[in-house]
């Protein structure tokens, strides 16, 4: 059984985790040396320019495009496009989450209150469905 799976190589689809982009999503388009790489977004995708990168500001995902080392925008744009990754990627539970951390962030205090309160109605409705069947 191998060791590692997700390894850095070009069309690999990583998250930001560092920097002014982070929490956005980037793709790996070459190798510069051991520890950077140049990511693409593209950014008409997900607001990522191409830049250089270090691979300790990333994390890589088990998502991948079939591209070559160095490949154009446009071709990188059109291999995501025709295997979904971005689609994938939003229905994966590790965007599930982030998706739910930065609503949770963005919540006023109204809505904490509203939350509240559905959750309370909802423990009322659960205790007594379980009090009925004792």
């Amino acid at each position: 059984m191998p060791m590692f799976t997700r390894f850095v190589q070009a069309g690999r689809l990583a998250l930001i985790t560092y920097g002014p982009c982070a929490g956005k999503m980037c793709t790996i388009v070459d190798i510069v040396n051991q520890k950077q790489v140049l990511v693409d977004g593209p950014e008409s995708v997900t607001g990522v320019p191409r830049h250089m990168m270090p691979v300790k500001r990333l994390s890589l995902t088990d998502f991948r495009v079939v591209v070559r080392r160095g490949c154009r925008e446009k071709t990188l744009k059109k291999a995501l496009t025709k295997d979904e990754t971005m689609k994938k990627w939003s229905e994966s539970s590790w965007a599930k989450k982030l998706q739910a951390k930065e609503t949770r962030q963005k919540m006023t205090d109204f809505d904490r209150f509203k939350l509240m309160v559905a959750k309370k109605k909802r423990s009322q409705a659960v205790k007594k469905a379980l009090k009925t069947k004792k």
